[in-house]
This record gives C-alpha cells, structure tokens and sequence, in this order.
C-alpha cells in the first residue's frame, strides 16, 4: 500500500474509545479535555485538526452489562452512547469524528487488517491458559494479581480461569523490532515514567496474544473461522483508523489512511497503555503500516485522597459537576491543578478556593476594575490611545508579555498543561501588582494622563494575552473577555482550519488598538459560595 505524506500542516489525535458498560466517568471527561485542549491549539496555530473520540462497545463486559439488564447488546450500546455525546457537548468538546466499534464501515476495516496481518503469517491458533479480567478485557499474569486473584486495576473484581482454543498474534516476533522502534524514537511512549514502564515490559520477553473469543458472540467474527469472535483489543484499536474515512468514502485501508495516518497523538489512561504502546505498534507493523508518532498516558483520578468508587460511594459524577459549576471551571481546575502525567485529586474545597482565586480574583477582578478606570480616568469608550509603540519595553508586564506566547506554546505541545497555565497565571498576578504599585487613581489626580494611559494599556494588553493563551482551556471564559475588549471572536466557533485569532498574531504582547471599543465590565467568573455543611 503506497501510503500518501501527510501534511506538516495536518494533526490527527485520539482519546480512547471508551467502553459503553456504563455512563461516563470523570476519568473520561478527564482525557477528553485534555484532547480537546491539544486540538483548540493546535487549529490556533493554523492546523487542519482531526480529533476522534468515540466507543467501544464490543466484548464480554458489555455483553454481561446488558444481559444484566435483559436487553440486547446493541439496544444496551445504542442507550449507553448518547450519554457520552451528551457530556461532551457539555465541556464544550470541539470533536471532529465520534467511532463506534459497532459500525458497519467499521467490520470492513477490521476484516481488511485481519486478512494483511494473516498474510504477513502472524496470525496462529492456539490454546489460551490464564487468568482473566473481564473489566479490562485482558489476561493476566499471576505474578500481577493481588491476594485473592484479584485484577491489580480492578481491585474489587476477581478474575477468572480461561482454558480455551484462541488465535494469537505473534507479539513475540516483534521483539527486536519494537526495542529498536523505541530506542530510535524515544519520544514516542510519553510522559519518561510511562515510557520506563514500557520497557521494562518489553524487556521481560514479549509473549504473543489471544486475539479471538470462543464464549461470546458480541463482536466481529474471525474471518477465517466464524467460530471465534474477534478479542475486543484487535477490533477496538482499529475504530481509530475506521474514523479516518471520509463520510462517503469506501470503507477501505487506502481510504482511510490516505490524509491522516499516521496520527499524531494517542492520549490514553494509563491503564491501557500497552495496548497502545505494545500491542497497536506490532499489529501496525505486521501490517505494514507507518507507526503513530506518540502515546501519552495520563494518570489516575482519586478524590479526596481515595480511589473512586461505586462500593466505596465516592464517585465523581462530571454532569452534575458541569452543571453546578460550569465547563470552563471544570476544564480549568483539573489541567490547571494536576500535572498531566502523574495521579491527581478533586478535591471539592479546593475546587472552589481554586476557581475564585484564579478566575474570579486574578484574572476577572483584574479585567472589571480596569475597565472601569479606562471609563472614568481616560473619558472614552476605546483602548487607550497610547498603544503598544508608547510602552517601553522595559515595562514589567511587556517583559512578560513578549516571551509568554513562546513558552506557553511549548508547554501545550509537551501537554505541560499545568506548566502553561502557571506561566499564563504569572502575568496576571504580575498586572495586578503592576496596578497597585503604579496607582493610577493617583496618577489621573496628579494631572499625569499619559501614565495613566500607559499603566491601562499595559494591563488590558496582558489580560487579553492570557484570555488568548487560556482560551484553549477556558474557551467561554476566554471569549467573554475578548468580547469586552472590542474583539469579535468567539473561541468556541473556531474549528475550521481557517481561524479567526492566529497564533502568530494574537499570542504577541502589543495587538490592542485605540480602534476597539471597550464593552461593559461584566463578570466573567462569579466567584463561587463554598456549599454549606448540614
């Protein structure tokens, strides 16, 4: 297959296709923000983005889920689904494809993959003996169960003793091949701890793995023996390559790799990350097909300093979360307050002392008083007519302000998200000081307008700057503000690759113009009432 080269300018990423056994959970809202913040910046940039999310809905778990409730499993998955599009429609997640393993073009692109991997001779059957999980669809080795024979991920779940005849794909034959992938491509498996994690996996000795069923018939069946029901694994990966295909395109290999693969990104829980950085790397390259350019697992959610569960009563419902406190706040907190990479808690206090430092003191207080003394100290309803030119660059905010945009665009491509939003923080909290130092109230009763003028300018500059910089993660708070500085630019309208507020240019300190007329200082966070204690 002559594979077309992609595009500098193209950027495909993918959250997982999560399993419909049940609602959605904070820790799939958790990734899926993190996607659509990648995606928000990189269209910023200029780039045509492709962001897929989706489902997947075959395998033992979701056939017991439904069987739990007497319904059929495509009646269970067609009710399960909609609560996904749902939440995502809610935290303002800009998808471009949503993939359901369910789909019909979906069974022609596993059954292509199939046969070229068949081919290749890497497909065997065999006899499967082991324990295993049906919640992870996964077996497992014994070395890694807790007391019990219990799953380590699954804690409260036993797993059980398989003895049956499977195929296999031949894992093993591309040892030597994927130690040498790695080596060369030491950014491929990201964030380092995730990446040792691989390799240490990698270097025990791969051991190929059961790619077929014989106890379930939800799912595709095997090409060449219908007896055997596809693994969920080899036919859930592969829904990333299904939702490449145009919407009127044949459903076939050539189609659907031919503008995005290889995809840029894979973000995933750390949880399935040998699926993706072991099993999907080796399946691809039996396949002959070019490998992704990055995985990056992310890490755990607990809250309150303990894990989430429905036994423990502890769960995190993102809805109700969303529709308490809002998107933007959700989004914030939870890239803002977890270094992306590592485990992180919600902590629900320190939520709310969060959001009304950050957003409602910081960054809105900051926006509304100055507004106002624009009105009152400069007697007009437009930017100060000093501009950009009339600030020396040895002003502390346009200090700032000139390497911001460079070093917050590093950090949203390591997913440094955390980092980016520190550095975005500190040009706010430095124009508050900046503020209160020069005291223009003072300087507008010295008779000195110029400096007045100045100081104004300085501060409305950088708080678009951060309201642009943010606006990937706060896209409404973000509009709000560009709205009252006299931009119409609404962040949450710009998914086409033809965008409105290029990097280039509005991530530069210095774009105000006496030309924008200043809207009404509004709130644009009201700060939160801690809930009251019964």
């Amino acid at each position: 297959m002559n594979l077309v080269k992609k595009k500098e300018l193209t950027f495909a990423l993918t959250t997982p296709l999560y399993y419909v056994n049940d609602v959605p959970h904070i820790g799939s809202a958790y990734t899926t923000i993190a996607a659509d913040v990648v995606a928000r910046f990189h269209r910023l940039l200029g780039h045509k983005v492709l962001l897929i999310t989706g489902t997947d809905e075959h395998g033992q778990k979701i056939q017991r889920s439904a069987e739990s409730l007497g319904k059929a499993p495509q009646e269970f998955c067609d009710e399960i689904v909609p609560s996904f599009v749902n939440l995502w429609e809610l935290l303002d997640i800009q998808y471009d494809r949503f993939s359901r393993t369910t789909a019909p073009r979906h069974e022609a692109i596993v059954k292509e993959f199939f046969e070229r991997v068949w081919e290749s001779g890497d497909i065997y059957q065999g006899q499967q003996q082991g324990w295993y999980c049906v919640s992870c669809e996964e077996f497992k080795e014994e070395r890694d169960l807790l007391e019990g024979h219990r799953c380590p991920i699954h804690t409260n779940k036993e797993v059980e003793w398989r003895d049956e005849q499977n195929y296999f794909f031949r894992l093993s034959k591309y040892q030597t091949k994927l130690t040498e992938f790695y080596q060369s491509r030491p950014d491929f498996i990201q964030p380092e701890s995730r990446r040792n994690e691989v390799l240490s996996f990698v270097n025990q000795g791969l051991q190929d793995f059961s790619i077929s069923r014989v106890n379930l018939d939800w799912g595709f069946p095997v090409p060449v023996d219908p007896k055997h029901t596809l693994y969920v694994w080899f036919d859930a990966l592969l829904g990333y390559v299904t939702a490449l295909l145009e919407p009127d395109a044949e459903p076939t290999l050539a189609n659907a790799l031919e503008t995005w693969w290889p995809i840029n990104l894979h973000l995933i829980g750390k949880d399935i990350l040998r699926f993706h950085a072991v099993y999907w790397p080796a399946m691809l390259l039996s396949a002959g097909l070019p490998l992704p350019d990055r995985v990056f697992g992310h890490g755990f959610l607990t809250k309150d300093g303990q894990k989430m569960g429905k036994s423990l009563g502890n769960t995190l419902d993102p809805i109700a979360l969303v529709q308490r406190y809002g998107s933007d706040a959700v989004r914030y907190y939870f890239l803002k307050e977890i270094e992306f990479g590592k485990d992180g808690d919600f902590n629900e206090v320190r939520f709310i002392n969060v959001l009304n430092a950050d957003l409602a003191n910081d960054l809105g207080n900051l926006l509304n008083r100055t507004l106002n003394m624009v009105k009152k100290y400069c007697a007009q309803k437009n930017v100060p007519l000093i501009g950009n030119e009339g600030i020396s660059d040895e002003n502390p905010l346009k200090t700032i302000g000139l390497r911001l945009g460079e070093e917050v665009k590093q950090g949203y491509q390591e997913l440094a998200f955390s980092e980016a939003c520190e550095a975005i923080l500190s040009l706010v909290q430095a124009s508050n000081k900046f503020i209160d130092e020069q005291a223009p109230w003072s300087l507008y009763k010295q008779g000195q307008q110029e400096s007045v003028e100045e100081v104004l300018y300085a501060v409305l500059e950088s708080v678009r700057l951060a309201a642009y910089l943010l606006s990937p993660i706060i896209p409404n708070i973000s509009s709000d503000i560009y709205r009252q500085l006299g931009f119409g630019i609404n962040f949450n309208d710009q998914i086409q690759s033809s965008i409105t507020a290029p990097f280039a240019t509005h991530a530069t300190w210095g774009i105000l113009s006496s030309k924008q007329q200043l809207g009404t200082a509004q709130p644009i966070f009201k700060r939160i009432e801690p809930p009251k204690n019964d």
